[in-house]
């Protein structure tokens, strides 16, 4: 390979307290209702992140074919997970919002609130005019439903899935030359500064700041490009106080958004990229480690807030588990897409019940 390739957002680790409780909320309100694995085991490979010593957990990886990143709901087993011991606000250093793409903004709108969810906001024009909208779950989490045109297929569902986050920084322009550099998000589509009045239902919405959206110039490639699809970052930088880090003092795993996860190609590459560019690799496992149902590589590397960004290079995933059906994808062109056919079979592994 003379590139690295970057398929999309994976998913987005979500901490939690119940893996079954929350993926059932997920599966209602967000359509996260394909099991792509689920897994309990011991977490050796984090230390740096959890304490320095292995942790026990429960995870899974749930997705919803309509499009966009999955969830990784993640639960600790032996400890009590932490909540921050403050109230986060926008700004606040790391993964403020995940956001979840929509066709209908509107309809969405009533979907939710008609399912007893917490609307934190109501409908809202960003700089472009594109209407959006906050909710949140039962454990706290901000999540921003956004509209796209980036659909994978259409099983008449309100939302998709992830479609990036809103990521609190303490210096934009340094920020974004790491996601833009790192991960692709080379094309500002607005960057502005100001109290935005969209933002007053939030914590510290009133605030001032300085706010970017990123996205990719260029479309993802390699294996499950066409159901992750195309995604956007928004960068928050707040003037008129000192941001605090989301995850001070705790554990990756805790409650909240612990970190966002890319599915890419050429590990190698991406190792000897993020060293010369000045972030290294934190977690570095360079074999194939099993998942329950599914196995890769993976990576850990932080932007310069520390916010940490997952990669994940995918060795096998099931089609069908009931009769054995794995796909190997060591030898495939990395850049190329699994036909649709095939992505389709994914469905074979939908949750009806939890």
């Amino acid at each position: 390979m003379k590139e690295k390739v970057i398929s999309g957002i994976q998913q987005i680790g979500i901490g939690v307290p119940n893996v079954r409780e929350a993926w059932k909320w997920y599966k209602s309100n967000f359509g996260m209702d394909i099991r792509m694995f689920e897994d309990s085991s011991v977490a050796e490979f984090m230390l740096p992140y959890t304490g320095g010593q292995p942790q026990k957990r429960h995870a899974a990886l749930a997705l919803n074919l309509q499009g966009g990143g999955g969830f990784e709901i993640w639960q600790y087993v032996e400890r009590k997970p932490l909540p921050p011991d403050f109230t986060i606000q926008l700004g606040d250093l790391g993964l403020f919002t995940a956001k979840i793409k929509c066709r209908d903004v509107k309809a969405t709108f009533d979907f939710l609130k008609s399912n007893g969810v917490e609307m934190v906001s109501g409908l809202l024009r960003d700089p472009r005019g594109k209407e959006h909208f906050f909710v949140r779950d039962p454990y706290g989490n901000l999540f921003q439903l956004v509209t796209s045109q980036n659909w994978f297929r259409n099983e008449r569902k309100p939302t998709g899935a992830a479609y990036g986050a809103i990521i609190g920084v303490s210096d934009i322009n340094r920020s974004k030359e790491f996601y833009a550099g790192i991960l692709g998000y080379d094309t500002v589509i607005f960057d502005e500064t100001a109290v935005f009045g969209e933002f007053a239902t939030l914590p510290g919405g009133n605030s001032k700041i300085r706010r970017m959206l990123l996205k990719h110039s260029k479309p993802r490639m390699g294996a499950f490009s066409l159901v992750f699809g195309n995604s956007e970052i928004e960068l928050v930088q707040v003037l008129d106080r000192q941001p605090q880090k989301i995850y001070k003092e705790r554990f990756w795993g805790d409650l909240g958004f612990i970190h966002m996860c890319y599915d890419i190609r050429g590990m190698n590459l991406l190792r000897d990229e993020c060293m010369l560019k000045g972030c290294p690799f934190t977690v570095d496992v360079d074999h194939s480690f099993d998942m329950g149902e599914a196995a890769g590589s993976f990576a850990y590397t932080e932007d310069p807030d520390g916010t940490l960004i997952e990669f994940v290079e995918t060795h096998k995933i099931p089609i069908l588990k009931k009769i054995g059906w794995y796909l190997n994808l060591r030898k495939r062109d990395p850049e190329k897409s699994l036909p649709r056919w095939l992505l389709n079979a994914i469905s074979f592994n939908r949750v009806k019940r939890l």
